[in-house]
């Protein structure tokens, strides 16, 4: 499994990545075959979001590092050094771009977009 993580590099841009998640078979389920689990990753809350299909958000920086995670609908982000990439449902966007220019968003749609957000502990 993969997903997106943007970042503010050096340079004052912000950037895309793609994440490699690493799974290890652990005994989670009692009485039950191994389930493949990834590392924790601390996070302080969960919280919906919706946006409406004509909203567009200009540049901005994300207010905090949180996962976001489309549930419905979809989106299209360009990051500052002008990569775009779409997100739809069950796609995972780590947005770490706290500083700089940030990155954009628009609707693709006439779907509303719906997604929770996860913010993650400091």
């Amino acid at each position: 499994m993969r997903y997106a993580r943007s970042y503010p590099g050096p340079d004052g841009e912000s950037h895309f990545e793609d994440v490699e998640v690493e799974f290890t078979p652990v005994p989670y389920v009692p009485r039950s075959p191994m389930v493949d689990l990834s590392a924790s990753t601390a996070a302080s809350a969960a919280t919906f979001v919706h946006l409406a299909s004509d909203w567009y958000g200009d540049w901005y920086p994300s207010p905090r590092r949180q996962f976001n995670v489309t549930l419905s609908g979809a989106i299209e982000v360009r990051v500052s050094d002008g990569d775009v990439r779409r997100f739809g449902p069950g796609d995972v966007w780590l947005l770490e771009d706290i500083s700089g220019k940030g990155h954009n968003l628009r609707i693709l749609d006439a779907d509303d977009w719906y997604a929770m957000l996860i913010p993650l502990a400091d």
